[in-house]
């Protein structure tokens, strides 16, 4: 009469074929929490731009209704896009006080962490046309400087 004893432990086939299921598995998490974070900072990128372009709108207004000194040569949009964080003088305020039209300025999600808040940015002059945005003496128009594309296809300078 002989004893069989149950095997212990697994077999190495099953070790092997178990290790090649977790990293399939682990890599199918990274694809996604990569796609998380791209698909997160496109949505900031939108609201960024978003956000800067209606404070740079309503510099425009506040200029078109006087209360920002300008030459008459002068388009009324702001010199740099640090006006709209700093503030500018209101002409008709007694006081002199400032008018904001930004907290702070947002960054680029982007670009480079290492980079200030305004060099994020590309800018649009009033002088230059949509589909070749330059700077200029005045700033209509901001847009991303990276180059890589979105998840709709379009490089996100385009957006």
């Amino acid at each position: 009469m002989t004893l069989r004893t149950a095997p212990r432990g697994f077999a190495l086939i099953e070790l092997l074929i178990s290790v090649a299921i977790l990293g399939l598995l682990a890599g199918g998490a990274m694809t996604f929490a990569d796609l998380a974070v791209q698909r997160n900072n496109e949505q900031s990128l939108r609201a960024s731009l978003r956000e800067i372009r209606a404070a740079i709108d309503a510099y425009k207004q506040a200029s078109d209704a006087h209360r920002i000194a300008r030459a008459a040569n002068e388009t009324g949009y702001p010199h740099a896009l640090s006006e709209l964080a700093d503030g500018v003088t209101d002409v008709t305020s007694p006081k002199g006080a400032k008018i904001f039209f930004l907290r702070r300025l947002p960054r680029d999600p982007m670009a480079d962490a290492a980079l200030a808040a305004d060099l994020t940015w590309g800018l649009r002059s009033y002088d230059s046309t949509a589909d070749n945005p330059q700077p200029g003496r005045d700033v209509f128009d901001v847009h991303s400087l990276s180059l890589r594309k979105g998840l709709n296809g379009q490089p996100y300078e385009a957006w």
